[in-house]
């Protein structure tokens, strides 16, 4: 369900922009809430993506345990598959403990991924 790439290119030849890209948010601690959201870039190479054919099935598996992320109005809610969807570095620790306790399908190459990022001001999820 979890892919990553090593081009542009690759992610492209496999299926286009048809991705929810998981990102590294790589502002500095103490950003503020809408700068963080207004700063988005997509197609990170560093990034995990889900292809559009595991859409639900990763929405069913992990809604639970990723929780509410803070989208671009500054409300919350679940994984918006249509927007951005920012979570902080105190949420991303919640995270990695539930998954470590639910295990979900794949959950090891998620964790490994947060693991990898804790120097990071959290992550995005980024809808199409």
């Amino acid at each position: 369900m979890f892919m990553k790439f090593k081009s542009n290119e690759e992610r492209r030849a496999y299926g286009g922009s048809d991705f929810i890209e998981i990102q590294y948010c790589t502002l500095p601690n103490g950003t503020l809430d809408k700068e963080i959201v207004d700063a988005v870039h997509n197609w990170d190479l560093s990034s995990l993506y889900i292809f559009g054919d595991d859409f639900q099935r990763f929405y069913n598996e992990y809604k639970e345990i990723i929780g509410n992320g803070l989208y671009c109005n500054l409300k919350e809610g679940f994984i918006d598959y249509c927007g951005i969807n920012y979570y902080s570095p105190e949420k991303t620790i919640k995270i990695i403990e539930r998954l470590k306790k639910c295990k979900p399908v794949e959950f090891e190459i998620l964790l490994e991924w947060l693991l990898s990022g804790l120097n990071y001001n959290g992550f995005y999820i980024l809808g199409l």
